[in-house]
């Protein structure tokens, strides 16, 4: 069977060094001269050979959709950022031409500059060969609602190519006043995967139904992970909570526009009951498999792949239709 998965990373270390490092302890990235905390990982980030295709091929995945792992090009000014995304998107490149049937990739984008950012997603899309672009969260404390960034939902949406709001970290107001004051590592943990990051991916999309980005750009998709982002167990309550307004300011419900354009990848939460709700509320045509590689495990995405509750044909529109549909992804590749 076909694998596809699209929530999976990489890292460039020679890159980052090219990031000022106060600007790096701002975002909330550790110091880049600190010892790793995470030294298997950072190494299987840096990765692109056997190591990785060894734990692809156990788990049977056929390809990998790329993205970086951050610090990145949204950390920089906006004269700086377009020719470090730039350069990210060529090695990137360099690296899926060495094994085209194994890997594709997402454009790093440089958000400071959102001019330039979309410029860079065509160039990506028309020249490299990707298929869509990864956001890490908000730029400068701002969602991809706010005006500046019109060119890249317009651009996405005229290229027919999504986006996939991956979580960022949050921004340090909101890491001090919702997160900070815990022992230990909580506020860390807290404020990221224990819960931040999630409920940010969901806020974010929220804002784009709420501010009508979503419907003056009606064909643009987007996709989100983690089963959703808590998305599926609040979509009645948005309905109930915002439905009244929406004549007097939006085309449709919330609910409506979040599955006409959200796709949702089972990435790094492996929870039958949650994906059961997801199926429920966004339907098999919009899941699709990935893992989060390597922050999640290739052998534990496949092992709950491999239990869902779903007929054959459904499984093979998870494990692969949807997205070679979605991303226009050759199979024969």
């Amino acid at each position: 069977m076909r694998l596809v998965a699209l929530e999976e990373h990489y890292a460039l270390p020679s890159f980052v060094s090219r990031i000022d490092r106060d600007a790096i302890v701002r975002r909330g990235f550790p110091p880049p001269e600190a010892p790793s905390a995470r030294p298997e990982i950072d190494a299987r980030l840096a990765d692109f050979g056997e190591g990785r295709l060894k734990s692809m091929d156990e788990a049977g995945i056929s390809l990998q959709v790329l993205a970086p792992s951050g610090p990145g090009a949204d950390l920089l000014p906006p004269a700086e950022g377009p020719s470090f995304a730039r350069d990210v998107n060529d090695a990137l490149a360099a690296r899926i031409a060495e094994r085209p049937s194994r890997y594709a990739g997402f454009a790093h984008l440089p958000m400071t500059a959102p001019e330039a950012a979309a410029d860079e997603l065509e160039r990506c899309v028309k020249k490299l060969g990707f298929h869509g672009c990864m956001v890490n969260g908000t730029t400068d404390g701002k969602f991809l609602d706010d005006p500046s960034f019109e060119p890249i939902l317009a651009r996405a949406e005229a290229l027919d190519t999504p986006i996939y709001i991956h979580p960022g970290i949050p921004p340090e107001s909101v890491r001090d006043a919702y997160y900070g004051g815990l022992p230990g590592p909580f506020p860390t943990i807290f404020a990221r995967a224990g819960y931040g990051w999630h409920a940010e991916v969901a806020i974010h999309v929220m804002r784009l139904v709420l501010s009508g980005a979503l419907d003056r750009h009606p064909r643009l998709q987007i996709i989100i992970g983690h089963q959703g982002e808590g998305l599926p167990a609040m979509l009645d309550r948005f309905e109930e909570s915002f439905g009244g307004s929406v004549p007097k300011f939006l085309r449709r419900g919330p609910v409506e526009t979040i599955l006409e354009q959200v796709h949702v990848t089972t990435s790094g939460f492996y929870n039958l009951s949650s994906f059961l709700m997801l199926t429920q509320t966004f339907g098999v045509d919009r899941i699709m498999f990935s893992v989060d590689y390597p922050f999640s495990s290739n052998a534990e995405a496949r092992k709950f792949l491999d239990k869902l509750p779903v007929s054959p044909a459904d499984l093979l529109k998870i494990a692969h239709g949807n997205a070679d549909r979605l991303l226009k992804l050759r199979p024969d590749a």
